[in-house]
């Protein structure tokens, strides 16, 4: 499970922004977001970095915990 903490999320669709950015990649990934903490848990083949990029693309500035 990949943790990353993710700024600019305020809604349910900053979730599904998120969720389907990642998914967009990865069909089978499991995406949890704690809007709360501002975090997003990833299980996923993809790499950090495919995951930073494509929460990134969607405008939200994240890095890995």
């Amino acid at each position: 499970m990949q943790v990353f903490n993710v700024q600019g999320m305020t809604c349910g669709h900053c979730v599904k922004a998120v969720t389907h950015a990642v998914q967009a990649q990865d069909a089978s990934a499991e995406v949890e977001v704690d809007l709360a903490n501002k975090q997003v848990r990833v299980r996923s083949q993809l790499t950090s970095e495919q995951v930073l990029s494509a929460i990134r693309e969607e405008g939200y500035a994240a890095e890995p915990v």
